[in-house]
């Protein structure tokens, strides 16, 4: 858990600084530097998309990963906790801290980096892809504070909760995942980033934390190859 830690503490770390920042930072810089993160998460999705071997298996792990996700209503489940914190605390912010939490909390969880980076944690103790992370994260936490306030800061705790699951869980996992299915998970999981740097350019509203089961999906579907 150590990994996932050290992954909170760049997050609030990185908010804090963005929040002081905010004070002296022009709307029209808040507004270009949010493009530039954008196009960043863009490439970074896209190089990641680039790991997966068989469009087959990508395809069919959206289709059925967003058919749970929907199914759960994933998203709405997210933005209702972002709101539920928002009450917590303020009640006069016009939703942005629950706009900042989600926002947050997909660019932070959703992506290879988080579960190819929690499983070599639990299975072997080595953080370095988790640190790499926090590094990254704690950036982003600075540009998305500056704009998107405190709501920021509160998605460490979603961070802790979905990237230390993952990393408890690793041990069980583990006879599951051949590089090929982590090939394919990565895919599917830059493809949800692509969506959502789609999300912070405002060019679509795709409610990308619904998409978040299709990561698991490559497991399901080479786990049923393997059998027939």
């Amino acid at each position: 858990m150590l990994g996932t830690v050290v992954n909170c503490l760049a997050v609030v770390v990185g908010s804090t600084l963005g929040i002081i920042l905010k004070k002296g930072l022009p709307e029209r810089i808040s507004a270009a530097i949010m493009q530039g993160l954008a196009l960043c998460v863009m490439y970074i999705g896209i190089s990641g998309a680039l790991e997966g071997k068989n469009v087959l298996v990508a395809i069919l792990s959206i289709a059925i990963g967003v058919s749970i996700g929907e199914a759960i209503d994933l998203d709405k489940r997210l933005e209702n906790l972002g709101k539920r914190l928002e009450s917590a605390v303020s009640k006069n912010s016009d939703g942005m801290i629950a706009k900042g939490f989600v926002a947050a909390s997909l660019l932070f969880c959703v992506g290879a980096m988080t579960i190819v980076g929690s499983l070599q944690s639990g299975l072997t103790g080595n953080h370095e892809t988790i640190f790499a992370k926090s590094l990254i994260d704690g950036i982003a936490a600075i540009v998305l504070a500056s704009t998107m306030g405190i709501g920021v800061m509160f998605s460490a705790v979603f961070i802790l909760v979905y990237q230390g699951a993952i990393t408890l869980c690793a041990g069980f996992l583990a006879p599951l995942l051949t590089e090929t299915i982590i090939a394919e998970m990565t895919c599917v999981g830059s493809l949800l980033i692509i969506g959502l740097s789609f999300n912070m350019l405002k060019i679509t509203s795709i409610k990308v934390m619904n998409f978040v089961p299709a990561v698991l999906m490559p497991i399901v579907i080479y786990w049923i190859m393997n059998v027939s």
